[in-house]
C-alpha cells in the first residue's frame, strides 16, 4: 500500500475490529489446539513468527532493520519495486538481503482493486479491476527478476497487494502461486492448523496503530497453538499504516527474549521448513532448486 493518508481511511474502530479478527483467529476454540505430535519447529520452539514489511518505505530502512539487526531477528520485506524508495536506497536493500532478511515480491506497481471501499488513492492505470490474470503474471515474474538482480537469490515468497484476489474480475492468484514458495494473501494473523495450511494461502495480521501488548498477544496466541504468527507491518514510527517505534520494539525484545517459545525468521526459510516438515526432506530438498513453490 502506498497512499500516505490512508490511514485515514480505516476508522479506529475499525482497525480495533480487524486486530480482534486476528487474535481470535478461524476457530473459537483454537487457543488450546495442540501441535502435530510429528511436527516441530527448529529449537524446539513452540511457534514461529513471521514479521513481514510491505511497500518498500523508508521508515522500514530507518526504524525497522537496525532494530531487527541490533537483536538478531530475520524478517521478510515485501518491495513495490516502483517505489522511488528501492531506486533511491538500493544499497541498502542489497545490505539488508546480505544480513539475511528476505526481499520478497510485491509486485512492480502495487495494483489495487480501486471499486473496493476508500480506494479512491488507487490511480486508475494500476487498478486491478482492469489488470488482466496475465498481465499480473508478467508483473510478478518481471518483479522476481528484479529481486534477483538485487540479491541474486531464486526462491521467494510473495504478499498480494490489499489481499485483493482477482485481476480483471478473475481470480489471479492460482496463476502466480507457482512463482513461489509460498503466498501470504488474506487478512488473519494465526494460523490455525499446521496440517490443513495452504501455503499459497497464508493469512496475516495488519497492525495499524497497534500497542506492544496487542502485538505481543498475537505471537502469544500462536505459541499457544503451536502454529505460526504472520504479521504484515507497513510503516514502522513513520510513512502510513504505521506502528510506533515503541510498540514494535516491545514485541521484538519480547520475541528475542523468549528464543525457546518462537522461532523468528524470513517467511521464505519458514516456507522452506514447513515444506521439509511434510516431506521428511530438509528444506533445502523440499524448496527444490528453482523459484517455484508449488
Amino acid at each position: 500500500m502506498k497512499n500516505p493518508s490512508r490511514r485515514a481511511l480505516v476508522p479506529a474502530r475499525l482497525r480495533s475490529l480487524l486486530l480482534t479478527a486476528c487474535l481470535l483467529g478461524s476457530s473459537a476454540g483454537s487457543w488450546a489446539q495442540a501441535p502435530s505430535p510429528a511436527f516441530s519447529w527448529p529449537g524446539g520452539a513452540r511457534a514461529a513468527v513471521s514479521l513481514s514489511y510491505d511497500d518498500a518505505l523508508d521508515s522500514q530502512l530507518d526504524h525497522a532493520i537496525p532494530a531487527l539487526n541490533a537483536l538478531g531477528l530475520k524478517a521478510s520485506f515485501y518491495l513495490t519495486l516502483a517505489s522511488p524508495v528501492v531506486r533511491q536506497r538500493l544499497p541498502e536493500w542489497r545490505r539488508a538481503a546480505a544480513a539475511g532478511h528476505e526481499l520478497g515480491n510485491h509486485t512492480l506497481f502495487h495494483p489495487c482493486s480501486r471499486s473496493a471501499p476508500g480506494r479512491d488513492w488507487v490511480a486508475p492505470h494500476r487498478d486491478l479491476d482492469k489488470i488482466s490474470v496475465a498481465q499480473m503474471l508478467e508483473e510478478v515474474q518481471l518483479a522476481n527478476a528484479y529481486l534477483h538482480a538485487i540479491d541474486g537469490q531464486t526462491q521467494r515468497t510473495y504478499t498480494a497487494p490489499c489481499t485483493d484476489p482477482l485481476a480483471g474480475g478473475k481470480p489471479y492468484l492460482p496463476a502466480v502461486a507457482g512463482e513461489f514458495l509460498a503466498m501470504k494473501t488474506r487478512v488473519g494473523g494465526v494460523v490455525p492448523s499446521l496440517a490443513k495450511l495452504d501455503l499459497a494461502d497464508v493469512p496475516t495480521a495488519g497492525p495499524v496503530g497497534s500497542s506492544g501488548a496487542e502485538l505481543i498477544a498475537i505471537v502469544e496466541q500462536a505459541a499457544a497453538q503451536g502454529t505460526l504468527a504472520s504479521l504484515t507491518f507497513h510503516g514502522i514510527g513513520g510513512d502510513h499504516l504505521s506502528v510506533s517505534k515503541e510498540a514494535h520494539q516491545a514485541l521484538l525484545q519480547h520475541l528475542a527474549a523468549h528464543p525457546e517459545r518462537f522461532w523468528v525468521d524470513s517467511f521464505v526459510n519458514i516456507a522452506r521448513h514447513l515444506r521439509a516438515q511434510r516431506t521428511g526432506l530438509k528444506p533445502e530438498a523440499a524448496a527444490g532448486s528453482s523459484s517455484s513453490g508449488r
